[in-house]
């Protein structure tokens, strides 16, 4: 196709969009696209044609992130949040019921061979590439779905627990990632500052495995509550992971370590100036 061919199937479209405007909009407005019948679907249903409209002019039909398409993604999160959804079960707005009502408009236009077939084509092209569109808004919104869900699972996961006064434990479940050792410590710092705690457990018991980006997270969150002017101490270093450790040539330093959470909070008592007696008989 010739660039004056070109140039004159653009503004044909266009002329065309313009001029059919109003029946446009009343059927894409009568599709289950709208089917909420919201009071704002005209203005909306407007909106689109006038991205639609925008991307022909530009030339850029085959662009998902065209100004465009980019000017009516408002529009069509406000249309998936009402959606019903299309004919594939999905919760987004099946919007390839707006190309039929359009093309069966322009096919009753009385134009040349040429332009016709190409028109067709670049109307057929726009409203293909605004379902992708779509496509890309829903992926957005999964993944910030997704990240929003692990950033609430990290914290909690995460819990520091109130083990005595100036007495707080962190438990650690399952595998540490930087994600999860930067919630714990933000929450441990956050703790230890609220309740002026003077002792802080770190308990790996139900850590499953220890290697040295492991202990480089307990370390450097050792250091933070040290730094805060909380004692740290780790506990729940079983036998496996002992030998994990020395075999990897881990050195925890000047931290303290207790192979059971009991054994911490006992040690944590007297490090706080605490002591617990018996006071009868156990049975």
């Amino acid at each position: 196709m010739t660039e004056t061919t070109t140039h004159l199937v653009r503004n044909r479209v266009i002329e065309f969009l313009r001029d059919n405007e109003e029946r446009i909009r009343g059927e894409w407005v009568a599709t289950p696209v709208f089917a909420s019948r919201s009071a704002d679907a005209a203005e909306e249903a407007d909106a689109l044609l006038g991205g639609v409209r925008q991307v022909i002019q530009a030339g850029a039909e085959e662009d998902p992130s065209a100004d465009g398409f980019a000017m009516v993604r408002t529009v069509l999160n406000s249309l998936a949040a009402r959606s019903a959804g299309g004919t594939s079960g999905s919760k987004r707005p099946d919007v390839t019921l707006l190309k039929d009502p359009v093309l069966r408009l322009w096919e009753e236009q009385d134009v040349a061979g040429d332009v016709s077939y190409y028109g067709a084509m670049a109307l057929s092209t726009a409203l293909n590439t605004l379902r992708l569109a779509v496509l890309e808004i829903e992926l957005s919104a999964g993944a910030d779905t997704i990240l929003a869900q692990q950033e609430q699972l990290a914290e909690l996961s995460t819990p520091v627990i109130k083990l005595w006064d100036g007495i707080l434990a962190i438990p650690l479940i399952g595998t540490l990632d930087s994600m999860r050792s930067q919630a714990a410590t933000e929450s441990l710092l956050a703790e230890i500052v609220s309740q002026q705690a003077r002792v802080a457990i770190l308990d790996i018991t139900g850590v499953t495995a220890v290697d040295t980006l492991v202990a480089q997270h307990l370390l450097k969150t050792a250091m933070a509550a040290r730094l805060m002017g909380a004692e740290c101490i780790i506990s729940g270093i079983r036998p496996q992971i002992a030998q994990t450790m020395v075999q990897l040539g881990i050195d925890l330093g000047e931290v303290a370590t207790r192979a059971t959470l009991a054994d911490a909070f006992a040690y944590a008592l007297r490090s706080a100036g605490f002591s617990v007696t018996r006071t009868g008989d156990a049975g």
